[in-house]
């Protein structure tokens, strides 16, 4: 009951905010986007709820494509739905390319909930994947360093165990879609749970590195993914 009247805080936090915006007749895109910190927190670092993630500072290109995948309904969520279910294209773009550009600092990650044995086999799974189940490393699509490549992949570290471990189970349980082909659909579906507590765990508790942005390099992994290419 707290979860469902925090959400329901927040639904109405966006909706207030979004007309007190309107009727101040305010032109600047920053504050048209404060709304989105109900939920994102200021300028989009994340706030407590484990459940929210970091928008700022991910690639424009894979922002973009989460915008339209909530508006398409690939996504799950109806706060999100709301807010850009009649939203254009161009300013949805706007939106992703806003947060985007916001280089902020990431808060030093907090105690890991699980012991060293699950956390050395996230560790594996980030790092190596399991080649017996066509399980590719997180870092062969994520980028070595797992902050992300460019133009459209996003960066794994920074991200809490709650919303990490959610999004695997999402894709999992066919609940979250993405572009043909589906790579990520196709490895979660690989995962026992176990594997997904251990690699979320094992994300969830890394340092991120100073200045980390999504890098330009190749993708390793052979896998085909349809969200690795920018929207035309």
């Amino acid at each position: 009951m707290r979860v469902l009247a925090r959400r329901a805080g927040y639904v109405l936090f966006l909706v207030l905010g979004l007309c007190a915006t309107v009727q101040a007749g305010r032109d600047s895109f920053e504050q048209r986007m404060q709304p989105c910190a109900a939920c994102h927190g200021d300028q989009g670092r994340a706030t407590e709820d484990g459940y929210y993630p970091r928008i700022a500072g991910k690639p424009a290109g894979y922002l973009y494509e989460q915008l339209l995948n909530f508006r398409g309904g690939q996504r799950q969520h109806a706060q999100m739905t709301y807010l850009v279910e009649r939203q254009r294209d161009d300013y949805l773009r706007q939106m992703a390319a806003h947060f985007a550009a916001v280089q902020l600092p990431y808060p030093a990650p907090p105690p890991a909930r699980v012991d060293t044995r699950v956390l050395e086999r996230g560790e594996a799974l980030a790092r190596q994947g399991i080649a017996a189940r066509d399980v590719p490393a997180c870092a062969s699509c994520h980028g070595a360093a797992l902050t992300g490549i460019e133009p459209a992949v996003p960066g794994l570290l920074g991200l809490p165990y709650d919303y990490l471990a959610a999004q695997l189970g999402a894709w999992q349980q066919d609940v979250r879609h993405a572009r043909a082909p589906d790579c990520m659909a196709q490895i979660a579906q690989a995962l026992a749970p176990a594997d997904i507590e251990a690699v979320a765990a094992w994300l969830a508790a890394q340092t991120v590195p100073v200045n980390a942005k999504a890098v330009v390099e190749p993708i390793a992994s052979r896998l085909e993914c349809g969200s690795w290419a920018p929207r035309p």
